[in-house]
């Protein structure tokens, strides 16, 4: 047995060398039109050297590390709570929620523009975890190419704009509904599969969305982008130093006070925390209906759903819209946020970080989708010296929480009906 562990760990140690050396241990390095291989630092081959030793050690003593963590009550991944009545539980998260939304209403008066706009980055991705929830999450439906629908949302406010001159108001409803109509369409071609083959159809079909985007020059400008999107108004209220669009005004002149660059982030702030508020009310209450308990039925066992009666297609298809929809919101909001957008901005790497939150929040969850998206958006942003390290810090928490807390931060808790036994 020891001389098992002993061959598993320096097989886990090389292993560890082996794909960390080359990706950290190099270096491209630009010299005019020249680029040249340049060995990593000290420090970062000391980091690597140390990474794979600790790697050695755990394998090698995994047993007994593995057995004193489980005896900590609050590292044990077995150790479940007393259950909370429903009731209860119920008037303690709406509590929280009111509390959480009341001081995101008055936060962004108090901090700094920086801070404004990274809070509205944050509230973009609670909205599309939120949307993917529902998909993975409840209706148990791995996707993969939810990016796909967000670009749908963003382009259709830009081309809107561009073309026809649409305000953000009037783009948000079609942006949204243009995106539920390709979750509908995507949602026929996998009604019959499930695991690992739907998961390789979404990601195509995220692909699909992203080269097409890139290579339609005439429509959508390709690599290029599109430019020049236009700021969320205010009853006609611009909130610009000059005035855009003939007939509007300003906002900082009709209320007699000094213009301000912090204006604009803050209303958008507090449009993108409306939006996420509503994506939470309506998801909230979309589980408690019928409809909910049919997600929950299906990712559960889908034959025993079929056989209750649920028709296995309106039940995915709905899914997949109402989540396509949501997306659909932040698509437009991030379009306006950013003034400019183009396929890089919606790459898989945006899917798996959504994807992500929902797992590391809990599948199903709200709160714990809320709370991973923060977590997950905020934390890279506080360390940035270690910005170069983002993506393996972050595999190393997943890993971390699969062994630790597999049901997530807050997992969703589930209904329970207790009977008596009868005498």
């Amino acid at each position: 047995m020891a001389a098992h562990n002993l061959k598993h760990a320096l097989f886990c140690a090389f292993i560890t060398l082996l794909i960390a050396y080359p990706i950290l241990g190099f270096n491209l390095k630009s010299e005019g039109m020249n680029l040249s291989l340049t060995g990593a630092d000290a420090f970062t081959l000391v980091m690597v050297f140390l990474a794979a030793v600790i790697v050695f050690g755990f394998q090698l003593f995994r047993e007994p590390i593995m057995g004193s963590l489980r005896s900590i009550p609050a590292l044990a991944p077995t150790k479940k709570p007393e259950p909370m009545t429903e009731n209860r539980r119920v008037k303690i998260e709406s509590r929280i929620i009111t509390i959480i939304v009341v001081l995101a209403v008055f936060w962004p008066f108090f901090v700094s523009r920086g801070s404004v706009d990274l809070g509205t980055l944050v509230l973009i991705y609670i909205m599309l975890a939120l949307g993917l929830n529902v998909v993975v999450g409840l209706a148990g439906l791995l996707d993969l190419g939810y990016v796909a629908f967000y670009a749908v949302g963003a382009y259709t406010f830009a081309l809107l704009s561009d073309y026809l001159g649409v305000s953000f108001w009037l783009a948000l409803p079609f942006g949204a509904l243009l995106a539920a109509l390709f979750g509908l369409v995507l949602g026929f071609p996998v009604l019959r599969l499930r695991g690992d083959y739907l998961a390789i159809v979404t990601l195509g079909f995220g692909e699909i969305i992203r080269i097409l985007l890139n290579n339609w020059t005439s429509l959508t400008g390709g690599p290029n982008g599109i430019g020049g999107i236009p700021e969320p108004t205010l009853f006609g209220m611009e909130f610009g130093r000059r005035i855009k669009e003939e007939g509007n005004v300003s906002f900082h002149e009709t209320f007699g006070i000094a213009y301000a660059g912090e204006h604009k982030v803050i209303f958008l702030y507090l449009i993108a925390l409306v939006l996420a508020v509503i994506t939470a009310l309506i998801i909230r209450r979309l589980m408690r209906m019928p409809v909910g308990r049919a997600w929950e039925a299906l990712r559960e066992d889908e034959i025993a759903a079929r056989s209750l009666g649920l028709s296995r297609t309106a039940v995915k298809l709905s899914a997949f819209t109402i989540g396509a929809f949501f997306a659909g919101f932040a698509g437009t909001v991030f379009a306006s946020k950013q003034g400019f957008i183009s396929p890089e901005s919606f790459v898989f790497l945006e899917s798996a970080i959504v994807l992500a939150i929902v797992v590391l929040g809990g599948m199903g969850s709200q709160i714990g989708v809320i709370l991973a998206a923060v977590a997950v958006t905020i934390l890279p942003e506080l360390a940035r010296e270690f910005s170069e390290y983002r993506m393996l810090i972050f595999g190393a928490a997943m890993v971390l929480m699969m062994v630790w807390r597999p049901q997530g931060l807050m997992p969703m808790r589930r209904i329970h009906i207790e009977l008596k036994q009868q005498e």
